[in-house]
């Protein structure tokens, strides 16, 4: 019994070794590609690849992490850098209360929380400007062409108007 807990515990720690340095290798390589000339460079590379890889190990949002390595397969600084942005603006939307503008940008963007960030604020500052505008027929007629987007509605009325 002690013999065979030892043995699996000696092929997992293999296996843990091999996909290690296969991680590692698969680095290298992409150091190289980046910069074939430049060694120290491939070092830089190398040591920010692989701090990134540890870190995308870590990572608990299991969602956003399946967007940045849909993103960036091959990048794990990328997938890092997409992970923390994509994770800023999910928790960013949670916090948002203009629930028309919110549903607007979830429609546009379903599964990318960054364009849902952009999208929102950028709506709820075109719904803000439109909700103050004093030409009442340049406003009639941009909300009747677009009556759901505010953003088009600020076009719309900026060109009649101006």
């Amino acid at each position: 019994m002690k013999k065979s807990i030892l043995v699996i515990g000696l092929l997992l720690l293999s296996v843990s070794a091999i996909v290690a340095q296969s991680i590692e290798s698969k680095i290298r390589e992409f150091a190289k590609s980046e910069y074939p000339s430049d060694y120290s460079m491939q070092e830089y590379i190398y040591k920010k690849q692989l701090s990134a890889y540890r870190y995308m190990q870590t990572v608990s949002d299991s969602e956003v992490k399946q967007i940045a390595l849909r993103e960036y397969y091959n990048d794990y600084s990328m997938q890092q850098y997409t992970y923390n942005k994509q994770l800023a603006a999910k928790n960013y939307m949670k916090t948002v209360s203009d629930r028309e503008v919110k549903q607007f940008s979830l429609r546009e963007y379903p599964s990318d929380y960054t364009m849902q960030k952009y999208t929102y604020d950028k709506q709820l500052g075109a719904k803000n400007y439109m909700n103050s505008v004093t030409n009442y027929s340049a406003k009639a007629k941009a909300v009747r062409e677009y009556p759901y987007d505010y953003s088009m509605q600020k076009y719309t009325y900026d060109k009649l108007v101006y």
